[in-house]
């Protein structure tokens, strides 16, 4: 009965969680490689004294809520090991300083 929907249909965005194509998401990844070459072009040919450009921040695309939490997630995990291990390396280089609890 769903065999013959347009990829672009209701259906499909409702699937999705978004309206983007396939092309949407192809132009976003050439307009953030277009201005990393354009920065490395700027820093390869600035002055010596002038500081280094950064990057800049990536095109903006739509995400599932579920990814989106499964990352924070991640982040949140991948931040609590980070200060678990930091703590284990104070504990040993000072103990004195080593957080009580």
């Amino acid at each position: 009965m769903v065999e013959g929907l347009p990829p672009t249909g209701a259906l499909a965005r409702r699937l999705a969680g978004h309206h983007w194509e396939h092309r949407d998401f192809m132009t976003a990844d050439v307009v953030d490689l277009l201005a990393h070459l354009v920065v490395d072009f700027r820093n390869a040919n600035k002055r010596e004294d002038a500081p280094v450009q950064p990057y800049p921040e990536k095109v903006w695309r739509p995400e599932k809520p579920s990814v989106k939490r499964k990352r924070k997630q991640k982040a949140a995990r991948e931040a609590a090991e980070a200060r678990s291990g930091y703590q284990r390396i104070v504990a040993l280089a000072t103990p004195r300083h080593a957080e009580k609890g």
